[in-house]
């Protein structure tokens, strides 16, 4: 069959501290410096029945999913006053969700419903270390008392993420201020992938975003649900497809294709983000784009097993091949957390 070949801008990837796998486009890599042997990876199309599906010793890997206390665990783990949840989103709920839709882990990311009180989610990730991984919530105090709050959290536990919220910041304060920057650099030395929100437009932090990258090269980046990039009606969303693209020149930035709803301008199965996909995989590399699926807000608006269909659907409508499917669908986290995912 023949093989889909895309390039990517991404060339210095393999030169990343957290790499631990190489995407191989066809017979040529997109870079090595690994100091495990190489190992080619098939590339075919959607035209055989083969590619239809993942492989079965592959891994579905969602990379952005929500958590909090079901009523009857709110008087152990209280909500944040004002941010009573309405959605039904235990962990129980989830569990059946996924066991549905055949998704074998998932990046828990700390809920505002529970701010910066994250014994929930520490309790969860103690009680199914193999199965879910941690992002916190960066506290960006002006006392500074967030940094060793996200040492304690990534040292004591299995946080190895932390988001940055920039509604959270201090009023007229940025993320690229003292205590942002110490925060930044902090993930950085330990290991830690900072996760970027920016649900009132990338636009609006972009420049915060490229200042991190360039002063602190060694911090791994991971664009919540494309930036928020709407799929382009106008102008200024074709300046943000634009600029979300411009991100790929830092190898250390990836992409999360995560809750699709809130980016396509279309019901499911959101087949008007085709080509955002196709784009963001030429541009980053399939290696440094993830599916994720944001529950539990995903569930009123499509269901849980349904957005796993539709990047499957989304994938094929974007001519991409199994592999670069594999990779969007776990194996860019799984090759950002080695080690967490092991197959049986």
């Amino acid at each position: 069959m023949a093989v889909t070949v895309r390039l990517t801008n991404s060339l210095a990837f393999s030169s990343h501290p957290l790499t631990s796998a190489v995407l191989f486009r066809g017979s040529k890599s997109i870079g090595t410096k690994i100091a495990t042997p190489l190992r080619t990876v098939k590339m075919t199309n959607f035209a055989g029945s083969d590619s239809e599906t993942t492989s079965s010793t592959s891994r579905v890997i969602d990379s952005h999913l929500h958590i909090w206390a079901s009523p009857q665990e709110a008087a152990t783990y209280p909500y944040f006053p004002g941010q009573e949840p309405t959605l039904t989103g235990d962990v129980d709920f989830l569990l059946k969700n996924m066991e549905e839709a055949r998704v074998d882990g998932a990046l828990i990311v700390q809920p505002i419903n529970h701010k910066f009180d994250h014994s929930l989610v520490t309790s969860v990730l103690k009680k199914y270390p193999s199965k879910f991984v941690g992002c916190c919530l960066a506290n960006p105090a002006e006392d500074g008392s967030g940094i060793t709050h996200l040492e304690n959290l990534v040292l004591e536990s299995n946080y190895r993420a932390v988001r940055f919220n920039p509604y959270l910041w201090p009023s007229g304060q940025k993320m690229t201020n003292p205590v942002g920057k110490a925060l930044f650099s902090k993930s950085g030395e330990l290991g830690v992938s900072v996760g970027f929100m920016c649900m009132k437009g990338l636009d609006l932090h972009i420049a915060e975003i490229e200042e991190l990258c360039t002063e602190f090269p060694k911090t791994t980046v991971l664009l919540d649900h494309a930036g928020f990039c709407k799929v382009p009606e106008n102008g200024e969303a074709k300046l943000a497809y634009s600029q979300l693209m411009k991100l790929s020149r830092f190898p250390q930035v990836y992409v999360k294709f995560s809750a699709l709803f809130r980016i396509s301008r279309t019901g499911f199965p959101y087949k008007d983000l085709s080509p955002l996909l196709s784009q963001l995989v030429s541009h980053f590399g399939a290696n440094r784009v993830m599916w994720g699926s944001d529950f539990p807000f995903v569930v009123l608006e499509c269901g849980y097993k349904e957005a796993k269909e539709a990047v499957t659907i989304i994938a094929k409508e974007a001519s991409l091949s199994s592999s670069e499917k594999e990779w969007v669908l776990g194996k860019t986290l799984m090759q950002l957390f080695p080690g967490q995912w092991v197959l049986p």
